[in-house]
Parts: structure tokens; sequence; C-alpha cells
């Protein structure tokens, strides 16, 4: 009985040293959550901007051409895969993959991972791996982002790919978080405008020096913009999945603390009811 105790004991020590460290990590990813949050909701304006301003321009010209926007004769896939840089969150990272996993079925791809974890499962999965530079997406910058529009933009020029999808976790509440995928090219699903609002901007908006030149000019920026966004709402999702897995793991560490002091203190009670019985007898015996 006393070794017993003791092991229980020992288990109620490990147990409250796991939940002091998840509690920990949980106070961090709220901490760190509030701020990432307001730069996921900052940068949706400026990529809005710019997809507007490219469809202004492809349908307000009518001798309009664009390598951006038409599809190429490649039929290979090139997936943007914005996954976490370290674990400890739930199903963050496990329902990218699996997500991930859905969409290549059947398909010629290629990954262009972004973070360690996604770095890590192309690696294991032995998928082709477009670049690996970029294998910690929290240290990602609005220049990173610009220098990988630029490698996607082109990589489609040339027909190395015939399709460029991003693959994210958009952020929706504290509590819920969606693995979403958006095509980055070819442009060919931006809205189109109605034949008046196309009129109004050729008769209003001039491009120098065409304005051909300039979409192609502004895609690489498109391209980041998206990126920089998905990343910025990535990361949110990310500390919002861990401070949830944490403060559940938090919660499931004090119930099993709970249980097992209940279970230590009987077994303490029943310990000394024994002692106590023996002693009796023994005196009856005198």
């Amino acid at each position: 009985m006393a070794a017993n105790m003791k092991s229980v004991k020992l288990r109620i020590k490990s147990i409250q040293n796991t939940m002091q460290i998840t509690k920990a990590m949980e106070l961090v990813a709220s901490s760190k959550l509030r701020r990432a949050k307001e730069r996921a909701e900052n940068t949706k304006p400026y990529f809005q901007t710019l997809k507007k301003t490219l469809s202004e321009i492809a349908n307000g010209n009518t001798d309009f051409s664009s390598p951006y926007v038409n599809r190429n004769a490649s039929e290979k896939w090139c997936y943007v895969l914005i996954a976490g840089d370290r674990g400890m969150a739930g199903g963050y990272n496990a329902n990218l993959f699996r997500a991930l996993e859905e969409e290549v079925k059947g398909k010629d791809f290629a990954l262009f991972p972004l973070g360690k974890k996604a770095l890590e499962y192309g690696r294991q999965k032995h998928y082709s791996i477009v670049n690996e530079n970029y294998s910690l997406v929290g240290e990602l910058n609005v220049s990173d982002t610009y220098a990988i529009g630029k490698e996607l933009c082109k990589a489609y020029r040339e027909g190395e790919f015939g399709h460029i999808v991003l693959l994210y976790t958009d952020f929706i509440s504290m509590m819920s978080q969606k693995v979403d995928s958006l095509s980055l090219l070819p442009l060919s699903d931006l809205k189109e405008e109605s034949e008046e609002e196309a009129k109004a901007i050729r008769n209003l908006i001039l491009y120098e020096p065409s304005g051909e030149d300039v979409f192609n000019a502004i895609v690489p920026e498109y391209l980041a913009g998206l990126v920089y966004s998905g990343v910025c709402t990535s990361v949110a999702s990310e500390l919002a999945a861990r401070r949830t897995a944490m403060e559940a793991a938090t919660d499931n560490a004090g119930e099993m603390i709970d249980k097992l002091s209940l279970f230590y203190n009987r077994a303490r009670q029943a310990s000394i009811t024994q002692e106590i019985t023996e002693i009796v007898a023994g005196a009856e015996e005198l």
C-alpha cells in the first residue's frame, strides 16, 4: 500500500509539472494572439485593393492580354503550403496536411512549403519541393513574400506550372479556424465587372505605359499580398489553435490531479484506519 501511495504521489507531481508548462504555453499564445489577429485583419485591405485594380485593368481594356490571365500548357500544379513552425497546436498542422492530400489526388504537383512543419512534411512524403528557404513562417515579412510572389510569377510565365494554389488556415474566430485554398494563378477567377462599369473605367483611367504593362507589374505584388495575408492569418490561427489545445490540456491535467488526489486521500485514510484497527486489536489481546 505504501509503495502504491508513493507512486500516486509521484504521478501527481509529474502532472503538476506538465500542467505548469501547458499553462505557460497557453498564456504565451494568448499574449501573441491579439497582435497576430490585428495584423491579419490589417493586411486584407491591401490585397483587396490590388485585386480590384487588376480586375479594373483586365475588364476595362478590350485589347488586353497578359500571360497571367490565361492558362498555359502545363498541367503541373504548385501548392504553396503554409503550416506552423511548432507542434502542440491540436490538429492545426494535421488538418492542413490532410486537406493537401485530398487536393493533390491524381495530380502532378510540387510543394512550396512555408513553415518548418510544412517543410518536414514535404520531405517525409518525398514530394518535389520548389524552395526550402522559408522554413520559419513566423519570421516571414513583406520582403520575403514579395520574393515568393516574383518566383511564382516567373515559374508560371516560363510554363513550369499551369496552376498555383495557396493552402492555408483561415482565422474565423478565437475558437474556430478553417483550412482554405485560394487560386493564385492563372487570374481567370477574377470577378467580371458589368459592361457599364468596364466602360466607365475605360473613360476615366489611362495607364502608362500601357494597362498590360501596369497589370504585369502589379501581379507579383498581388501574389505577395495574398501570400502575406495567408501567412498572417495562418499565424493567428496557429496561435489560437495552440491556446485552445493548451487550455484543454491544462484543464485535463487539473481533472487528473483531482482524481489522483481523491484516490490518494482515500488510500491514505484506509491505511490509517487499518493501522488503528491493528493497534486496537493488539491492545484487546493484551
